[in-house]
């Protein structure tokens, strides 16, 4: 039934197209039940990615790609989620982003996740928000990774390459900026008992950084640990998906690939204060070695900031 004027008190009180309504004998549209979400944010935050991509110092060829295939319109629609999940999900708050000098560099960080390396991908989502100016950071990916059919075109096009030495190299005699997770595979599926522990490193980034006297970054990540809490690695599972390993997590596989959705936990990344080493990259292991746990103190440093931070998974 239609309110009337008398039952809403005086008419001067309602805007003038609900007085016309009214005076219309029509009945006053009700309420809405619910609204759309806004979508200005996803326009807003569209406009700024394509605005940072175009001031990528990454140099590329008259197609629009790169030498190893990194094309910056074809990665841009599949970045968006990305920036989505950064903002809105993971909510990652970074510290000291601009002590990331220009130029060549290897950020090496702590590695986990389970399920997906969503630390790598906030890691380079930080750097191309939060970056000034903004850069792509190349990931160096597992052998086994391209082997997945219609895969290896993605990785590349999205600004990944295979994990080998030469790789790396002609990419920091371009200027790059590279991802390293030195725990490998060891770092990334790991049950939840022994989060946060650093794994075994590999040496490759140190001599890397030798020879190509490049500085190295280290990045403690804290929030990858509890995305998908592990409960064990599976060597057999691992065979049947072609990986050298493989998680069994608090919901996966038993929710299939639902298990796989990683908890919406805070993401803190922090950068440290970047370290240059001298010495011969041929040196023996026992020298490397105490060069690489340099780089670990620090990034074990970085981590105990980070949790001592946070006041629980989510805040």
């Amino acid at each position: 039934m239609a309110r009337t004027d008398e039952a809403m008190g005086p008419s001067r009180s309602r805007p003038s197209a609900e007085r016309a309504l009214v005076r219309s004998g029509r009945p006053e549209p009700p309420p809405p039940r619910f609204t759309l979400p806004r979508l200005r944010p996803l326009a807003a935050l569209r406009e700024e990615l394509e605005e940072r991509l175009t001031a990528l110092p990454t140099r590329l060829n008259e197609y629009g790609v790169d030498p190893f295939g990194f094309d910056p319109h074809y990665a841009a629609p599949f970045l968006l989620p990305a920036a989505l999940l950064y903002r809105y999900w993971f909510r990652v708050e970074t510290d000291g982003v601009e002590q990331v000098p220009a130029g060549r560099v290897l950020l090496v960080a702590n590695h986990a996740g389970n399920t997906f390396a969503y630390d790598g991908v906030m890691l380079g989502m930080a750097m191309l928000l939060e970056g000034r100016p903004p850069r792509v950071v190349r990931a160096m990916v597992e052998y086994y990774l391209p082997t997945i059919p219609f895969f290896a075109t993605f990785l590349h096009r999205m600004g990944s390459v295979v994990g080998t030495p030469e790789n790396c190299l002609q990419l920091l005699e371009r200027e790059e900026a590279i991802m390293v997770f030195p725990e490998g595979e060891r770092g990334f599926v790991k049950p939840y008992a022994q989060r946060y522990r650093l794994q075994r490193f590999g040496l490759g980034f140190l001599r890397l950084a030798l020879e190509t006297d490049t500085p190295i970054v280290p990045v403690g990540i804290v929030g990858a640990e509890e995305q998908s809490p592990g409960l064990r690695r599976s060597r057999g599972l691992g065979r049947l998906i072609g990986a050298p390993v493989a998680p069994i997590t608090w919901t996966f596989p038993w929710l299939g690939p639902a298990g796989m959705l990683p908890l919406p936990v805070k993401f803190r990344l922090r950068f440290g204060t970047p370290l240059r080493f001298e010495g011969d990259p041929s040196d023996e292991d026992a020298q490397i070695e105490r060069k690489v746990e340099v780089v670990k103190d620090a990034i074990r440093r970085l981590i105990a900031e980070g949790l001592e931070a946070r006041r629980g998974w989510f805040r």
